[in-house]
């Protein structure tokens, strides 16, 4: 006796959605048009499957261990006409949709090529956000038919391939015997009408390809290597939506200027007289030029914040610092005077 909860790794109490993703998650596996492909792996998983996913099947085979209705493994085998719908009742289409790429049933709508650029912004730009115009070249929605394809003033009529279905019906055969799959008509691109006569601009498809100026709104502290996406905004198709339009942003270097999270940070060289006595020098920070007091005996490393002079958030509301990193210089040579000077500090303990 075959124990089908072990063969598709269920518990004897799983639920009909634990058992259909079990089944999912092992048919995906064991089909034999996979890599990992086990035609009697596959075969024994779908009759557990059969069988497990019916209530009066289940009910029979939890009392008997066999199903009298689907022909268990005490009835010879596994009655694989089933499938073709004399005994397995199961809907075939949302089960094997994700192997065979959704042919099954339905049909996903087209959609066109993504597009993926690179542009590059100032450090400045980047921190603040800018608005920038691109051109790019590809297919955009014909603008003398809009997207039909149809001559103005023609119209359209029903496709003769797929009889204004929109879809192909075809029969393939697969180990469990004869299975009807489903496509997307590519003569109307599931549409099922055509084109009564074809525009001249766009010869009947619908789309041309062109050059399109396209505004981007660069938003507010953006970081190297961030992607935008712009949905609709890519390739155009007949029938099908817009793909969509990926930018990358590469920001350059400050000369002097650095990020770290929403703080700016800059170096800031002083005269030792001027960490020790104090002063005031002018920063340049991306606002324009900053006063700023140093104040005495201040240390080398030491920070200086200059408040809210740092990167905006994404609203707008508020902003980062401006933090002065202070470096002090100190002199390679020494007048007779000035060493006189330090020699008299030293004996003062300084």
């Amino acid at each position: 006796m075959k124990d089908y909860y072990t063969i598709l790794e269920v518990d004897k109490k799983a639920s009909k959605d634990e058992i259909k993703k079990a089944f999912r998650k092992l048919a995906s596996k064991y089909h034999p048009d996979k890599k990992t492909g086990d035609e009697a792996k596959f075969k024994e998983i779908s009759e557990a499957y059969a069988v497990l996913s019916d209530d009066k099947k289940r009910a029979e085979y939890d009392a008997y261990g066999r199903s009298y209705a689907g022909g268990g493994q005490g009835q010879g085998g596994f009655n694989w006409g089933g499938f073709q719908g004399q005994g397995v009742e199961f809907d075939i289409n949302d089960i094997f949709g994700d192997i065979f790429g959704g042919g099954f049933g339905g049909h996903r709508q087209a959609r066109g090529n993504d597009i993926s650029i690179d542009i590059q912004l100032s450090f400045k730009d980047a921190v603040f956000g800018v608005k920038r115009s691109i051109t790019l070249t590809k297919d955009n929605v014909c603008d003398e038919c809009t997207g039909s394809g149809a001559k103005e003033g023609t119209g359209m009529i029903t496709c003769e391939t797929c009889n204004g279905q929109g879809k192909l019906r075809e029969t393939r055969q697969s180990i469990m015997g004869p299975v009807a799959t489903i496509r997307t008509c590519s003569e109307c691109n599931g549409k099922g009408k055509v084109p009564k006569e074809k525009c001249t601009k766009c010869s009947g498809r619908g789309v041309v390809r062109g050059a399109e100026q396209i505004d981007l709104e660069i938003p507010a502290g953006i970081q190297n290597g961030e992607m935008i996406r712009m949905t609709g905004r890519g390739e155009a198709l007949q029938g099908g939506t817009p793909g969509d339009l990926y930018i990358k942003v590469h920001v350059e270097q400050h000369p002097t200027i650095v990020r770290e999270g929403m703080n700016l940070i800059a170096p800031l060289n002083i005269k030792l007289t001027d960490a020790l006595l104090g002063a005031t020098y002018s920063v340049e920070t991306l606002d324009g030029d900053v006063s700023i007091k140093i104040p005495a005996s201040i240390k080398h490393g030491e920070k200086l914040r200059i408040k809210d002079k740092g990167v905006p958030d994404e609203r707008g509301r508020s902003r980062g610092d401006f933090l002065v990193k202070i470096a002090i210089d100190i002199p390679k040579k020494l007048s007779r005077g000035a060493k006189k000077l330090v020699e008299e500090l030293r004996e003062e303990g300084i």
